[in-house]
């Protein structure tokens, strides 16, 4: 069953050598990352399971790597307890950077999903994950909205703002059926990496009583960056 769950976006400007000289300026959402990070780890999770979006769906049970050269920083991670596997999905990528700075050890597996997969597909595969151990943790990665301002990647968009504040009152309060009801054809136009693997969140977490915190909230560069920590 699914006993906690952490929230984090996943842009690779997280990574201090990707950053660069702008690595100050997420200072406050790495410290929120590893916050929700440590609180998943400390759950007493036996098994946790990465989930984010990827090209194709794909999953990585035996281990994975990725590296950030693509973005000209000689750095590479892995899955922890595992070996070096098959290339992971950048989001994922991003999410062995994190479980690696908080020093994990556990076991964990992986799983890539497509941004265009059904709603009811998605929360089966979060039934599925949670059925994994009898106490799984979901590191769960993608943001909000990414058209908050005329600089953003997807431009400016009007319906951006209310759309994030909705996801975020979904995380922050832990609900499943909230997260659920996040509009898909919405969530494609406002470029919302995070509404498939929040999916996911929603169908593994259902009926399991958690709780729910809100750690950060905030949209630089016209992104919206939620992190949420539920147990």
């Amino acid at each position: 069953m699914l006993v906690a769950a952490a929230v984090c976006p996943c842009p690779p400007l997280i990574v201090p050598e990707v950053a660069a000289g702008a690595a100050p300026e997420l200072d406050g959402l790495r410290a929120a990352c590893a916050e929700a990070v440590g609180e998943l780890l400390d759950s007493g999770a036996e098994l946790i399971v990465l989930v984010g979006t990827g090209p194709k769906a794909e999953v990585w049970t035996e281990g994975g790597a990725g590296s950030f050269r693509r973005y000209g920083v000689d750095l590479a991670v892995r899955l922890p307890a595992g070996v070096s596997g098959p290339e992971l999905a950048p989001s994922l990528t991003v999410g062995a950077w994190l479980l690696a700075e908080a020093g994990a050890a556990l076991p964990a597996h992986a799983c890539a999903v497509r941004p265009d997969t059904a709603p009811d597909r998605l929360a089966g595969l979060g039934k599925g994950l949670a059925d994994l151990a009898d106490r799984v943790g979901l590191l769960v990665l993608g943001g909000g909205s990414a058209c908050r301002s005329v600089k953003a990647p997807g431009y400016w968009d009007e319906r951006s703002e209310a759309y994030d504040a909705a996801a975020a009152a979904a995380l922050a309060a832990a609900d499943t059926a909230a997260l659920a009801a996040l509009d898909p054809q919405l969530s494609a136009e406002l470029q919302a990496d995070g509404w498939a693997p929040w999916q996911v969140l929603a169908g593994a977490a259902e009926g399991a009583g958690l709780g729910g915190r809100l750690l950060h909230d905030e949209a630089p560069y016209g992104v919206g960056y939620l992190v949420a920590s539920w147990r």
